[in-house]
C-alpha cells in the first residue's frame, strides 16, 4: 500500500473519532499516542485532518450540495468522512492530488471501510461534485 493511502486511512480513523468527540487536535494527539505511525505517513495525515477540519463548514456545504437527497448528517460516518477526504484533496490541496485520483482513492476507502452500496454512493457525489466545481474539463 503507497504512503497515501495509508494516510488517507489513518486520518479516516482521526476523523471518525472527531464525530465521537473532541477536537482535531485532541484526537490526532491521541491517535498518535495510542497507534504510532512513521513520520512520512504521519505528516500527510495531520495535513488531511487539520485541512478538513480548518475548511469543514465550507466542504460539508459543497457535499450537502452534490449529494442532493441525502443530508450529510443522515449519511453513515464512514462515507461521510471518505467524502470529506475527498473533497478536500479536490478542492483545497492546492492541485496536491488530481481530482480524478481523490475520487479514485475515496472509491476504494469505501471498498474497504464502507458498506456494501458505499463505493457507488461515494462514487456518484464526487462526481457531482467535481462536475459542480468545474474541473470535470481540465482531468
Amino acid at each position: 500500500m503507497g504512503d497515501r493511502r495509508h494516510s488517507r486511512e489513518l486520518a479516516l480513523q482521526v476523523l471518525y473519532q472527531i464525530e465521537h468527540g473532541g477536537s482535531p487536535e485532541e484526537a490526532l494527539s491521541l491517535y498518535a499516542d495510542n497507534f504510532p505511525a512513521p513520520a512520512r505517513l504521519w505528516r500527510y495525515v495531520q495535513e488531511l485532518v487539520r485541512g478538513i477540519s480548518q475548511h469543514g463548514p465550507e466542504i460539508d456545504r459543497l457535499l450537502g450540495q452534490a449529494s442532493q437527497r441525502w443530508r450529510l448528517e443522515r449519511m453513515p460516518q464512514v462515507d461521510r468522512n471518505i467524502l470529506r477526504l475527498a473533497c478536500y484533496e479536490m478542492l483545497f490541496s492546492q492541485g496536491q492530488v488530481p481530482p480524478k485520483v481523490a475520487i479514485n482513492e475515496a472509491v476504494e476507502l469505501a471498498k474497504r471501510y464502507g458498506g456494501g452500496e458505499s463505493p457507488s454512493f461515494i462514487n456518484a457525489v464526487l462526481d457531482s461534485l467535481l462536475a459542480a466545481s468545474g474541473q470535470a474539463a481540465a482531468t
